[in-house]
């Protein structure tokens, strides 16, 4: 039951139940924050601590735009500020690049046991380490391989899960050549194994011309790495690889089939829904670090592709907050106060790296030299039927263009402001910089203060699958992607670690229905059953150009798709200049995201997987 205070909050009973569950503030005592506003107030004084005057008045202006779900941080930000303690206020981050020793190896494992038990989700490149069979040289003994030591990771985080602590995240990278992918790529086969990862393919441009061509790819290892005499007789190519400045000698280990290759990762896609794909030269070509950085792994969920012990610090701003006049005729989005909104969350999320707690040191000295912050936005399917406009349709995509083109602009604008009162990023190099590709599609007064001034922020726009933030702000449709279903049943993680089933009507629904009762939908409000899957990819390509790091987005198909047609999604992403893919088939292993009666199952951007 809840009491008449409670039920005057301005949340949703479920909503409410998140709020308390995950992000109220409750201190050693047992006295706990009495209203969401009360942890709006605790996170706006926290983030303002890292102004150097005016302190009470940028408080009042972060409240104002928290206040009302119209900014949403991250789900550590929301939970961790102000809190006292030591935890960190970044969701995610990528660990450092894996030694192949067992020193290495369980060193590795040690940080990200830290990592995760102060908040933060793990991403993990295990390109590194040698392939199953191949000979260890300190032992003598045989190497099991990348994913015998991912086993220990899951076991790792569902330790950690059994204290208490808060559900881990993770993901797992591999190259599209490394001589295991085809066990990786298997791997989710088996429904109990790895179940605490997110598994995705680094797929290499070259890979993708062998596809086209129907050649043969190499699967390699480099040399160097391997014990005295392994290679002897082998077939030695070169080729760039994590961990490596330059391309290095690298034993062939067998040749197989580019398009064989390709179908096994579909099929496996198509079957259980993993592994996802990463165009990981892609990704590393339009890094505006690309001098700097050589990126293999990105965080749990995707969108913040990241180098060694870099860190998400991320945030959404709530289109439906922008709406004026919703389903009328005079209906509008409101640009200028977005772009307005834009500035104020970039200085928001440039403090979180000054105030931040971090579980190990290198951690704060990367998010530090780099200070990347991930501003995009949530609630798109929900403002554009609010707007009238059908998700698929041309003026749906202009519409988004426009959000989206709206915070990045603004917030590179204020990033050049920050940086000419607070300095540019340590790592910034003018040159370097305003050669990067994405930096040279900016507008010229942009580009023009990048060149006087700096930039505060060596990256600044991401869009996360803000899935439970989303939900925490009365149900909106979350990130970028359509509306799942207007009403649906959802079983929800309680703090006492049982589940509960809610019923829930989306947003735009609900407010419908508070404006017109009964009256028949109109046409906008659509489910993504009823988009054919062009429709997602489409909106996920016109929103890259005003990306600069990556979009999370989960295309979802129905149980009856053909195989063929599903992987066409995939070469269409890469045609699109799309830095990565992941389609959701409902199938017999993983079951179905959402499902009235069914609740959530284990998959890549559902509550449970995402590092909230």
């Amino acid at each position: 039951m809840y009491t008449a205070a409670e039920l005057s909050s301005p949340i949703n009973p479920v909503s409410y139940t998140l709020w308390r569950d995950k992000y109220r503030f409750v201190d050693d005592q047992g006295v706990a924050e009495d209203s969401i506003d009360a942890s709006w107030q605790r996170v706006a004084r926290a983030l303002a601590r890292a102004e150097s005057r005016e302190r009470r008045r940028w408080a009042g202006r972060f409240h104002a735009l928290l206040a009302d779900f119209t900014f949403l941080p991250g789900g550590r930000i929301l939970a961790g500020a102000g809190s006292g303690r030591r935890v960190t206020l970044f969701n995610c981050f990528v660990m450092g690049r894996l030694d192949d020793s067992i020193d290495g190896i369980f060193s590795a494992l040690r940080e990200g046991a830290l990592t995760m038990h102060q908040g933060g989700g793990v991403g993990y490149d295990f390109s590194t380490l040698r392939p199953a069979g191949s000979r260890a040289e300190e032992t003598g003994s045989i190497a099991s391989g990348p994913l015998s030591f991912m086993q220990v990771w899951d076991s790792m985080c569902a330790t950690l899960l059994s204290t208490g602590a808060r559900r881990g995240a993770m993901m797992a990278t591999l190259r599209c050549d490394h001589p295991d992918i085809e066990a990786f790529i298997d791997a989710k086969r088996d429904p109990a194994r790895l179940r605490h990862f997110n598994l995705s393919v680094l797929v290499s441009d070259g890979f993708m011309r062998a596809l086209r061509q129907d050649e043969a790819w190499p699967l390699l290892f480099p040399l160097q790495a391997l014990s005295p005499g392994e290679a002897d007789g082998a077939q030695v190519i070169e080729r760039q690889l994590p961990g490596y400045d330059r391309p290095v000698p690298c034993k062939v280990w067998r040749w197989v089939s580019a398009r064989a290759l390709w179908q096994r990762m579909m099929r496996a896609a198509y079957d259980y829904a993993e592994p996802g794909v990463l165009f990981i030269d892609r990704i590393n070509a339009e890094n505006n670090l690309y001098w700097q950085e050589r990126i293999s792994a990105t965080n749990p969920c995707g969108e913040i592709p990241l180098p060694p012990y870099g860190a998400c610090n991320l945030g959404s701003l709530n289109l439906v907050r922008f709406i004026d006049s919703p389903f009328s005729r005079a209906a509008r989005l409101d640009f200028d106060a977005l772009a307005k909104s834009a500035a104020l969350a970039v200085r928001m999320l440039d403090n979180v790296i000054s105030v931040s707690r971090f579980p190990l040191p290198v951690q704060r000295q990367q998010a530090r030299a780099s200070r990347r912050i991930g501003l995009g936005l949530t609630g798109l399917a929900d403002a554009l039927i609010m707007l009238g406009l059908g998700y698929d349709s041309p003026q749906a995509r202009d519409l988004a263009v426009q959000a989206m083109r709206t915070i990045c602009l603004g917030a590179y604008r204020a990033s050049v402001e920050l940086a000419q009162a607070r300095g540019s990023f340590p790592l910034f190099q003018r040159e370097h910089y305003l050669n990067a590709p994405f930096i040279t599609r900016l507008p010229a007064d942009i580009r023009d203060g990048i060149a006087e001034s700096g930039i505060r922020n060596s990256h600044l726009c991401a869009i996360a699958p803000a899935g439970t933030i989303s939900l925490l702000a009365n149900n909106i449709s979350s990130g970028l992607e359509p509306v799942y279903a207007f009403t649906q049943q959802r079983r929800i993680l309680q703090a006492d670690g049982a589940y509960r089933a809610w019923e829930l009507s989306d947003y735009a629904l609900a407010l419908w229905r508070q404006q017109y009762g009964d009256r028949p939908l109109s046409p906008a409000f659509v489910e993504s059953a009823e988009l054919a899957p062009q429709a997602h990819l489409q909106m996920q390509a016109a929103l890259q150009p005003f990306v600069d790091s990556a979009i999370s987005k989960t295309i979802n198909v129905p149980q009856g798709y053909g195989y063929d047609v599903f992987e066409a999604i995939y070469r269409e992403a890469y045609r699109l200049g799309l830095k990565g893919c992941t389609a959701f088939r409902p199938n017999a292993i993983t079951g179905s995201i959402l499902a009235a009666g069914e609740g959530e199952q284990l998959h890549c951007c559902n509550l449970e997987r995402e590092a909230d």
